[in-house]
C-alpha cells in the first residue's frame, strides 16, 4: 500500500494540491544527496510559505546571549499581558529546519499562536545552523538560550523551576540535546516537548512504505546529519548531545511529550526514545497519528488533525 492511501484523507488531499501547485510553478527541483545548502534553499523557500494561525495580544521582544565561543545568538520573547506575571512558566523553543534551516521569522506566526492559546511565554532561539555548527555546537546555543532565560528569570516574571524546551523537527533534535546537557550541568527542566524530533543520525535507509511521504525523505535525513556531524557521520564517536538517539543513560530527564505521524521517517527513533524514557521511570506522553506523514502542521491548518494537534501542545505547555 502507497503512503497517500494510508495518509489521512484531508491531509492527503492537501498533499496533492500543494505538490500539483509546485509542479504548476517549477517549484519541483530536488537538490542531489549531500547539498546541504540546496536543501536549506528549498526548505526556506518553503517555510517562508508556511500558514501561520491567528494571533492577537502577543508582544515580543528582542535580546542577544553571548556564547561560549564569543559570538551571540539572538533570542525572541513572546508573552501575553494577560494572568500572572510573576512565577509563571515558560518555554524555550528551538525551530525546525533538518538542523540546516530555518530563521526566526518562520516560526513567529506559530509561537504567537503557542502563547496566545496557553498564556505561557516562550523564548524563541536563533540556534546556528550546520554546515557552518558541527556536531554539539548547534545544543549548545540552545543551551546558551535556556541559560539566559533562568538568568533573567526574575525580570520577567519566570519561574526558573517551570521552563520546558520545546522543539520541532531538526529542533526537536536540537531541544533533546538541550535537556541532555542541562541535565548534566544541574539545570532543571520541566518537561520537555518533542514534536516529531529529528534523533538518530543512523536512520537515513529508505524504508519502502514511508518513502513516499511527501515532506521529509532519508535522502534529506542522510543530507543534513551529514552536514551536521561532519567528519563523524556514520561513526560511534556521535555524540548524544548532537543525535539525541545515541544516548546511553537516560535517568534523570525531565517528563517528556513525544508526538510523532506514523508515517513519518522518525516514528521509530520517536518510538524508541520514549520506551527508554519508560525503562528508568520517566513519564513520557507518546502521541502516534494514524495517517500522518512529517511536518502535517505545516502545510494546512484547516484538516483536523492539524487542529487536534495544536490543541494537544497548547495543553500541554499550558499544564506546565
Amino acid at each position: 500500500m502507497s503512503t497517500m492511501n494510508m495518509m489521512d484523507p484531508e491531509l492527503a488531499a492537501v498533499c496533492a494540491a500543494l505538490a500539483s501547485e509546485a509542479m504548476a510553478n517549477g517549484a519541483m527541483t530536488i537538490p542531489e544527496r549531500g547539498d546541504a545548502l540546496g536543501l536549506r534553499a528549498v526548505l526556506e523557500t518553503g517555510m517562508a510559505a508556511v500558514p501561520s494561525p491567528p494571533s492577537t495580544g502577543v508582544s515580543v521582544s528582542s535580546h542577544f546571549a553571548p556564547t561560549p565561543d564569543g559570538s551571540e545568538i539572538e533570542l525572541r520573547f513572546y508573552s501575553t499581558d494577560t494572568g500572572t506575571t510573576t512565577d509563571r512558566p515558560a518555554v524555550v523553543y528551538l525551530h525546525g529546519g533538518g538542523m540546516i534551516s530555518g530563521k526566526l521569522d518562520h516560526y513567529d506566526g506559530i509561537v504567537r499562536y503557542y502563547v496566545q492559546e496557553s498564556n505561557v511565554p516562550l523564548l524563541l532561539v536563533d540556534y546556528r545552523l550546520a554546515p557552518e555548527q558541527t556536531g554539539t555546537a548547534l545544543a549548545e546555543d540552545g543551551f546558551t538560550g535556556l541559560q539566559w532565560l533562568v538568568d533573567h528569570a526574575d525580570e520577567l516574571g519566570v519561574d526558573p523551576a517551570r521552563i520546558a524546551v520545546m522543539g520541532d523537527s531538526g529542533g526537536g533534535g536540537v531541544a533533546a540535546g538541550t535537556v541532555i546537557l542541562a541535565r548534566d550541568r544541574g539545570v532543571p527542566i520541566a518537561k520537555q516537548i518533542l514534536i516529531y524530533p529529528m534523533l538518530d543520525d543512523r536512520n537515513t535507509e529508505p524504508d519502502p512504505i514511508l518513502e513516499g511521504a511527501v515532506a521529509w525523505t532519508h535522502d534529506n535525513n542522510w543530507t543534513s546529519w551529514r552536514a551536521v556531524l561532519g567528519a563523524d557521520f556514520g561513526s560511534d564517536r556521535v555524540s548524544p548531545i548532537a543525535a539525541p538517539a545515541r544516548l546511553e543513560d537516560f535517568a534523570g530527564l525531565p517528563p517528556t511529550y513525544i508526538e510523532v505521524g506514523e508515517l513519518d521517517i522518525f516514528r521509530e527513533e520517536s518510538i524508541a526514545y520514549a520506551r527508554r524514557l519508560y525503562e528508568v521511570g520517566i513519564s513520557c506522553e507518546l502521541q502516534v497519528l494514524p495517517g500522518v506523514i512529517h511536518g502535517h502542521d505545516r502545510m494546512s491548518l484547516d484538516i483536523g488533525v492539524t487542529r487536534r494537534t495544536l490543541a494537544d501542545r497548547c495543553r500541554v505547555i499550558a499544564d506546565l
